[in-house]
């Protein structure tokens, strides 16, 4: 079981410690003094010393390497992040998921391990295990293990229903997460279960959110304001202080992955606020996102040409560049326009808008000027 992680990162070589925030960075003649140590050799004095300085409570000092160091090595591909679904279906069924349909399908075991597997030859360092509710998934409990030792660093997106299940607990202790991202729904029984559209929703968060800081799990809350909840949002930001962990607000909704308008009824009219103007990413080409079956693309948002990562293998990542380049150009509605230097949204994000048939003021701003 390692406790630390010695790992390339995009253009640099990282110290990192699964269950903490905190990391180092390495000069590339340390990271390859670690790739060719003999693990069964106490720990280097430089790297000793270095998790000290960095994890006050963490002495290596005499200790083999190999009882709690993995060195990841070298890829050609150059992925530091992904996000995964592991499965859509979801215990919830709020108002405003951009998700649409909640199905509850996804790869078998094996396609599952394998595409852990490619992530891993691929280069990802950072993995965001999302859904529907992920923690619902058969087999949420092994890929999550199985991705741990491959020396991934995990954030879990869930809604926190479950989080006081001992087996879940237990796992994230003897496997700790990076990051566990809860979504909250409200501050009050009413809202939370007229906006998730399950009864007893709210007593399941509050029991997980119980267990979890009992626990002392890495948490940080997205606080989603809607139609339903928006007169709580200064309670639920107090909440969240209260509580002492950190948050963040959402409040701007959008369509689904099909280009469904549905969910956007959800949106709190009073609390849309501007995005900050879109500069680019790097989607494609540092982070990818992969779909309950295998089907990877560019992002969570842009999901065009979708590649399969069990049937093709690493190989077919080669196509995420140009497939980007394809998707990120101005087409349809906002060919030629003349502000696009500026816009707030990506392209991607805002053909789910026009085939949404959204206002404009939800995500243009010619709709803004409009207002």
């Amino acid at each position: 079981m390692h406790s630390l992680i010695a790992s390339p990162f995009l253009d640099q070589h990282v110290l990192v410690r699964p269950g903490s925030r905190g990391g180092a960075l390495l000069p590339a003649e340390r990271y390859e003094e670690l790739c060719v140590l003999d693990l069964a050799e106490p720990a280097p004095a430089w790297l000793a010393d270095a998790a000290r300085e960095q994890w006050g409570d963490l002495e290596v000092t005499g200790r083999p390497a190999g009882h709690f160091l993995l060195v990841r090595q070298p890829s050609t591909w150059g992925y530091g992040k992904a996000s995964w679904e592991v499965n859509l279906g979801c215990n919830y069924k709020c108002k405003h998921c951009y998700l649409g349909l909640k199905v509850n399908s996804g790869m078998p075991w094996e396609d599952k391990r394998q595409c852990l597997d490619i992530m891993a030859e691929a280069g990802v360092l950072f993995l965001q295990v999302t859904g529907g509710e992920p923690t619902i998934d058969r087999d949420f409990m092994r890929a999550y293990r199985h991705a741990w030792h491959l020396g991934m660093m995990i954030t879990v997106s869930t809604n926190g229903s479950l989080l006081w299940r001992q087996n879940l607990l237990d796992l994230f202790r003897e496997c700790p997460p990076y990051r566990v991202t809860v979504s909250m729904y409200g501050a009050s029984k009413a809202s939370y279960d007229e906006l998730t559209q399950r009864v007893g929703a709210w007593d399941q968060f509050v029991q997980g959110m119980s267990a979890a800081r009992h626990a002392r799990l890495p948490l940080r809350m997205s606080i989603v304001v809607t139609d339903d909840n928006g007169h709580e949002e200064q309670a639920m930001v107090d909440l969240c202080k209260s509580w002492g962990v950190e948050f963040e607000v959402f409040t701007n909704m959008t369509p689904t992955i099909y280009g469904g308008g549905e969910v956007l009824t959800a949106q709190s009219k009073e609390h849309l606020r501007l995005r900050k103007t879109f500069t680019g990413c790097n989607a494609g080409y540092t982070f990818f996102h992969m779909d309950p079956h295998g089907l990877v693309s560019i992002c969570k948002i842009g999901r065009d040409d979708q590649i399969s990562l069990p049937h093709e293998g690493i190989q077919g990542l080669a196509r995420l560049g140009a497939i980007a380049d394809r998707l990120m150009l101005r087409t349809g509605g906002c060919s030629g326009c003349s502000v696009a230097g500026a816009c707030r949204v990506c392209r991607p994000l805002a053909k789910h808008y026009q085939e949404a048939k959204a206002p404009l003021a939800a995500y243009c701003q010619h709709g803004e000027k409009a207002g």
